[in-house]
């Protein structure tokens, strides 16, 4: 029973975890009635919950701090790549901008938090909501140049310490431009922390091991307080990625790049990369896909082996448009949800954040969950504990919003590789335009 059990594929026992606490916290909450049921549901579930997530909170930084600075490492020394790699930069972080500001743009008239606020200002016990308290500390407006300031942290470490994820993310991102700018001598600082996310990495994914148990400990907490007043919040918000998703590959992808760019026949594109969108929508790891994404790249679109080579990899580093938009969704839901006030300033804000944490978000499934965390805190000035509650929410039902994002990522992978491959004279527009997929 056990090694059937462990056999599972882990997205499978977090659904079952996710079923079980779901119909515990419910049996609970209209079985013994919400006052009674919610006060066992606290008492009995909620502390394995707050163990997992103490889980999580443990390796922000060190995950953030590695898979950053190995991410940009990864692109490769510029001056080697020349006119490809600036050019495949170049549109990755096109396509990260669009995708960034749809996400936002979408949440905002979604509004998937607004029926939380009440909900989870009494969750998280606080006698007064979190939109005073951080009014009454002067953070819930700021201006685009004071959060601008704050991303340039005047020690690093004192940053890590208090975690200052904002500054984390800007100073990672420059070290690994400086590693790779150093060139040799910087080499053995660079495998230092490419060695490093290997093994935080390794620790995520045994802490990921207890996920089914955590996930089940929080929904039976969950729903023995709330009953199922907050699966209609989380149906919000899976629809307003979707939706955001949905319009970045059609739009951005299909549009922009495959049609008005390239001006090759749309739909021939999405036949082609069937396959590997297919993969990625059922592992939710751009990595895993890429060997998919690779052939489907080479033999249905005609790019050349040299540019898919070399092009898609960097996509599965550094191309998370899935994970941008996600992240600026799930930062207007916790605005929403806890009833803050966004200015224009904080809309930049997140879409800086976003982008810039984007870029070394490591291609495994919910691996973005623990950046969320990191960018509610710096954008919103909420503590940890209280963005941890919003991720804690969010993340049984993670499984099903990673899909669409990855999905999103594989496919701006393609679309840029191919689009750089016609600008490098290597791609085989005949082969774009066949009628049959291999």
């Amino acid at each position: 029973m056990l090694s059937t059990w462990r056999a599972m594929k882990l997205w499978k026992r977090v659904f079952i975890g996710l079923i079980l606490g779901m119909l515990i916290g419910l049996g609970l909450h209209y079985g013994l009635g919400p006052e009674r049921g919610g006060e066992i549901a606290t008492t009995w579930f909620k502390p394995f919950g707050d163990a997992f997530v103490s889980l999580i909170k443990m390796l922000i930084v060190p995950l953030i701090v590695t898979t950053l600075v190995s991410g940009v490492i990864a692109m490769g020394d510029p001056k080697r790549l020349g006119s490809l790699g600036a050019r495949t930069i170049g549109l990755y972080l096109l396509t990260t901008f669009f995708a960034v500001w749809l996400g936002l743009i979408v949440a905002t008239l979604v509004q998937p938090g607004s029926g939380m606020s009440e909900l989870i200002n009494s969750t998280s016990g606080a006698t007064e909501t979190v939109a005073d308290k951080l009014r009454s500390a002067g953070n819930a407006k700021k201006s685009f140049s004071e959060y601008l300031l704050a991303i340039i942290p005047q020690n690093p470490i004192a940053a890590a310490v208090k975690g200052d994820v904002l500054a984390l993310i800007f100073f990672s991102i420059l070290l690994g431009v400086g590693v790779l700018l150093t060139g040799d001598k910087g080499k053995p600082f660079g495998d230092f922390f490419e060695s490093a996310a290997e093994v935080v990495m390794k620790i995520t994914m045994l802490i990921m091991e207890l996920a089914p148990y955590g996930v089940l400990a929080l929904m039976a907490w969950v729903m023995g307080v709330n009953g199922l007043e907050i699966l209609g919040s989380m149906g919000k918000l899976a629809f307003a990625l979707y939706l955001a998703c949905i319009l970045q590959i059609i739009l951005v992808y299909g549009g922009l790049i495959v049609k008005f760019i390239l001006k090759l026949p749309v739909k021939r594109f999405f036949f082609g990369i069937a396959d590997a969108v297919g993969v990625a929508f059922s592992t939710s790891s751009s990595s895993a896909t890429l060997p998919v994404t690779i052939s489907c790249a080479e033999h249905n679109l005609g790019v050349d082996k040299s540019v898919a080579g070399s092009v898609l990899p960097m996509g599965a580093t550094i191309n998370m448009d899935g994970t941008a938009i996600y992240l600026g969704i799930v930062c207007m839901f916790a605005a929403q949800a806890f009833g803050l006030d966004v200015t224009m300033g904080t809309y930049f804000m997140i879409a800086l954040s976003a982008t810039m944490a984007s870029v070394g978000a490591a291609g495994i499934p919910s691996a973005s969950l623990f950046l969320a965390v990191g960018l509610l805190q710096g954008v919103f000035g909420i503590t940890e504990t209280q963005a941890v509650l919003i991720v804690a929410f969010i993340f049984p039902f993670d499984r099903l919003l990673d899909m669409m994002r990855t999905v999103t990522n594989v496919t701006g992978d393609v679309a840029v590789a191919s689009t750089v491959a016609k600008w490098e004279g290597q791609l085989d527009e005949e082969v774009f335009k066949a009628v049959s997929v291999h």
